[in-house]
């Protein structure tokens, strides 16, 4: 009594005969393959339900056997809800703040290399040493803050 192959070599084929097929990768139409769970589609409405079938349990929308996916697509619209809710304000606020540190960084560098040019140019225009450029500028400073400070408004008491 001979055996052909090693043992159990047969038994990868016992049954039908041939291996099972492996099922292509599903793919998106504008993409690679899809690595994550399919995207949910709801059973379809209307008809009539076959012979023996049971009734809706407790009205829950959870009948047959697809209770574990229309479980499981219920879980993953809210985490996606949640996200949409949170993420998106959250970062449009980070993105607001970290705007607008920059533009008043920006701001600050723009006026300082503006104070320091007048100070040249006046000192280039203007007959005497450095100290009149300083003078001119600080009498502007102090005018254009004296404005200021009368626009302000007084909180009541």
């Amino acid at each position: 009594m001979e055996t052909s192959g090693s043992p159990g070599a047969g038994d990868a084929q016992a049954g039908s005969g041939t291996p099972p097929p492996v099922p292509p990768p599903t793919t998106t139409p504008t993409g690679p393959a899809v690595t994550g769970p399919l995207p949910y589609t709801p059973p379809p409405t209307g008809g009539t339900s076959p012979p023996g079938a049971r009734p809706e349990s407790g009205g829950l929308g959870l009948s047959g056997g697809d209770w574990p996916t229309q479980a499981t697509n219920a879980v993953v619209d809210l985490v996606g809800t949640v996200r949409d809710r949170t993420v998106g304000p959250v970062t449009t606020v980070a993105r607001g703040i970290v705007f607008g540190l920059f533009t008043a960084v920006v701001a600050l560098m723009v006026a300082v290399l503006l104070i320091i040019a007048a100070v040249r140019l006046l000192d280039v225009i203007l007959p005497s040493g450095v100290w009149l450029p300083y003078l001119v500028l600080g009498v502007l400073f102090v005018v254009a803050g004296t404005l200021v400070f009368r626009k302000r408004k007084v909180p009541t008491p």
